[in-house]
């Protein structure tokens, strides 16, 4: 069986495009793996937060969350993220978990503190205000109005 050249090209295009895909997302991975320092949040729920969302200061991408985990202890939620080198946070910071549109897709917000003081790596901020839910509030709006 004989290949016209045009099929030779167009397979040989589709797998240079291919390699460079790969190339592209293993730089990605190892990108990801390599750059920032750890810090873990402790929340009562974290609703609708999942491994890879990202973590922002003021509108803008400063980490990605790394792993949601049960704290056995005291059943509170830990938000582990990784933080990019250059993004030094006051150890008096806050954080809340706030949707970023209303078709879903969360986020994590740190609010900075002015402490003089930045967290370390593998450090914890307790400061952090769970989310609430569009049904909670709707709820409550609905049912506030029946109060005679």
């Amino acid at each position: 069986m004989r290949y016209s050249p045009i099929e030779i090209v167009m397979g040989a295009m589709v797998l240079v495009v291919a390699v460079g895909f790969l190339i592209l997302g293993m730089q990605s991975i190892n990108n990801n793996q390599k750059e920032g320092y750890n810090i873990s949040l402790i929340f009562g729920s974290t609703s609708g937060l999942k491994n890879g969302d990202d973590v922002k200061i003021s509108g803008i991408n400063v980490g990605k969350i790394t792993k949601l985990d049960l704290d056995v202890d005291d059943y509170n939620a830990r938000v582990m993220v990784k933080l990019f080198d250059n993004i030094k946070i006051p150890d008096d910071s806050s954080a809340r978990i706030t949707s970023s549109s209303l078709l879903g897709g969360n986020y994590l917000d740190i609010v900075p503190g002015s402490s003089d003081t930045f967290l370390s790596p593998n450090d914890v901020i307790y400061d952090t205000s769970d989310p609430v839910s569009f049904t909670d509030m709707l709820g409550k709006i609905v049912f506030s109005g029946n109060k005679e």
